[in-house]
């Protein structure tokens, strides 16, 4: 069973020491095997916000890193860096590979870069992308769990946060689902949810889930929603009829203890291959 840790907007040049320690201590407990950064790494895409990005994430010694940008990570006041290489300091910290992919033997993680320079917070992705994305799905193998990432959401619990849902993200819900998507997770709201994305769009051929994440170590937290981590655990048992099941559980940092702790567990039935 590989277990997946997701760190999800932690602006760093706003990280919280204390936190930044207790998820080097939640990491050192789980031990997973792949670490996904889906995106605003840093505040203000400065090279020492990226150089302290990485040394956190070297510090935490996981074997497979994923890492998309977010609307953050493109220099905001520099103009000129934002239109001819609004990638650059990012690329220089975690690699030229801005979509990439992560295939095992029960995983396969697809990273969509859905950041636009021309654009300030509102994410986008083309339908290019969408196919891309697609076509990968539908050669993934048997028994693998199936996820895409994407910076921000394909989908909101809150009428407010409507206006930060992914340009395209309607067309990429479809088709994704019918290649055989099963999680979608994402951040840039820094609200953490899990919700069943068949029960909110009409039509999907399959169970597919929408994961957010909260903001990991930043003090930019929400009122309702303190600093968070994702752990997806798949491979989690195969089910009579070919049937596949997955665990997303969410740790929240808690204040008084100065750790993280499991708040909730979603155990997931997935479709079959």
């Amino acid at each position: 069973m590989t277990t997946l840790l997701q760190i999800s907007d932690p602006h760093f040049g706003t990280e919280r020491p204390p936190v930044i320690d207790a998820l080097r201590r939640l990491s050192a407990q789980l031990a997973p095997e792949v670490l996904v950064l889906s995106g605003d790494i840093t505040q203000r895409a400065r090279t020492a916000q990226f150089s302290a990005a990485r040394a956190f994430v070297d510090s935490l010694r996981i074997g497979r890193l994923l890492a998309i940008p977010g609307n953050h990570d493109i220099p905001l006041f520099n103009v000129a860096a934002r239109v001819l290489c609004p990638y650059a300091k990012h690329q220089r910290a975690f690699g030229t590979e801005l979509e990439p992919v992560l295939d095992m033997a029960d995983l396969l993680v697809l990273c969509v870069n859905t950041t636009r320079w021309y654009r300030h917070e509102d994410g986008e992705v083309s339908s290019a992308q969408v196919l891309r994305v697609a076509q990968r799905l539908e050669a993934a193998r048997p028994g693998q769990l199936r996820i895409v990432v994407t910076h921000q959401p394909v989908a909101v619990t809150r009428p407010q946060d409507v206006k930060n849902v992914l340009r395209g993200s309607a067309d990429a819900i479809a088709r994704w689902s019918r290649a055989g998507c099963d999680l979608i997770l994402g951040g840039h709201i820094h609200l953490p949810f899990v919700l069943p994305l068949h029960e909110r769009a009409a039509g999907l051929p399959r169970r597919m889930w929408a994961v957010q994440a909260g903001t990991a170590v930043s003090s930019r937290v929400r009122h309702e929603a303190g600093n968070s981590v994702n752990v997806i655990r798949c491979g989690a048992g195969a089910m009579p009829g070919g049937g596949r099941r997955a665990s997303v559980e969410r740790w929240d940092y808690d204040e008084s203890s100065h750790s993280f702790g499991c708040r909730s567990v979603n155990d997931l039935v997935l479709d079959g291959a």
